[in-house]
């Protein structure tokens, strides 16, 4: 991941448990069907199994698909549950997954159209 330019790639989140047998091509088949995405556009995919205890990322770079994982000995990941459709996220909350912050539960910012 440390080749990517983060300012030019979009970061997807698979919400809900991924079966983390599955390697490049099955994973990528997920984004294709499941996520409506084309792996092949220069997206990061990122998928986390149901003890919420690995991580792995897709992506492809130039010439290939790369495949990234994160095994933590202890602790969990903070992870979505809602299966609903794909969700964009940027690097720096990226980051915050993989340092363990949980920013799904964060306080979300209320919009008023009138204050009466």
């Amino acid at each position: 991941m440390m080749f990517l330019d983060w300012s030019k790639v979009k970061v997807f989140i698979k919400p809900g448990s991924t079966d983390m047998r599955k390697q490049i091509n099955g994973l990528a088949i997920i984004v294709q069907e499941e996520m409506k995405y084309n792996p092949l556009y220069g997206g990061v995919f990122v998928f986390c199994n149901k003890r919420r205890k690995i991580l792995k990322i897709l992506y492809w770079e130039r010439n290939g698909f790369c495949l990234w994982l994160k095994r933590l000995e202890k602790d969990k990941f903070p992870w979505p549950k809602d299966k609903d459709e794909a969700r964009a996220i940027d690097y720096r909350e990226l980051k915050m997954i993989l340092e363990g912050i949980d920013f799904f539960s964060a306080h979300k910012e209320i919009k008023y159209l009138s204050i009466y």
